[in-house]
């Protein structure tokens, strides 16, 4: 299973983490967050982009990736939101990735992680984060307390489901942001056709986030026509010559 390693990885960092009383003291400097609900509500399909180095599928992408010129170069194309991630063992990223973007752009910026304990989330909300990423397949129950936990942070939560069981988890936990992961976490290969199977389990009045395999306009049109709001989109952008310009294709078809 791909994901163990990662969760195994991350409960190594998180033993070695400051108290929660502590980095909900480093909290307090952080200003107020930015609305990320909001950003992906406005009319046409948005778009997530993400500043990601590597990834345990494809290997190196962009070793050498400056986030602040890849973040204003996203926001100049009409993304909605930037998604940092954040893990370094498996995907080369930092905290510090994100506390350059958040600097660096007045959109919402989303850490995306393997959140297992609160902790990390006073840690984003300490490093200037607006929402993190809380996967059903890595916290089963545990999502609905990490959830109040975001809450009281100040933050927002995109939940990550693959399946129609995990959506319907997501929402019954509170959840009012949903991303479905096309990606399969086992295997690592991506599907649109997951999106669009689980769309159904997503009731009206949630915000819907297609993650992962959309890569061009046709992708894009297909989860705009399943009904979803946004679109994370990584690989495809951070390997684009252009990603303002695919960023505009993208929100184009909707």
């Amino acid at each position: 299973m791909m994901l163990e390693p990662i969760l195994e990885a991350t409960r190594g960092r998180v033993v070695a983490l400051p108290s929660l009383a502590e980095l909900r003291a480093r909290a307090l400097d952080a200003g107020p967050a930015v609305d990320l609900a909001g950003a992906l509500r406005r009319p046409g399909l948005q778009v997530i982009a993400e500043i990601k180095r590597r990834s345990p599928s494809a290997g190196p992408i962009a070793p050498d990736l400056d986030p602040v010129a890849q973040a204003t170069e996203y926001v100049a194309g009409g993304a909605a939101a930037i998604s940092v991630l954040t893990e370094p063992e498996f995907f080369g990223g930092s905290l510090e990735d994100l506390r350059l973007v958040r600097a660096a752009v007045d959109v919402p910026v989303l850490r995306k992680d393997f959140v297992l304990d609160e902790r990390q989330i006073w840690e984003a909300r300490a490093a200037g984060a607006d929402a993190v990423l809380l996967i059903v397949a890595a916290l089963g129950a545990r999502v609905a307390p990490l959830l109040a936990e975001a809450q009281a942070a100040g933050i927002a939560a995109l939940v990550e489901a693959h399946t129609g069981d995990e959506a319907t988890l997501a929402v019954g936990a509170g959840a009012d942001i949903v991303g479905v992961n096309n990606r399969d976490l086992t295997t690592f290969v991506t599907d649109l056709a997951v999106s669009e199977q689980v769309a159904g389990s997503l009731p009206p009045g949630i915000v819907r986030v297609a993650e992962s395999g959309v890569s061009d306009a046709a992708g894009a049109a297909r989860m705009a026509a399943a009904g979803y709001d946004g679109i994370l989109v990584g690989e495809a952008l951070v390997r684009s010559e252009a990603p303002a310009r695919l960023i505009h294709t993208l929100r184009s078809v909707a």
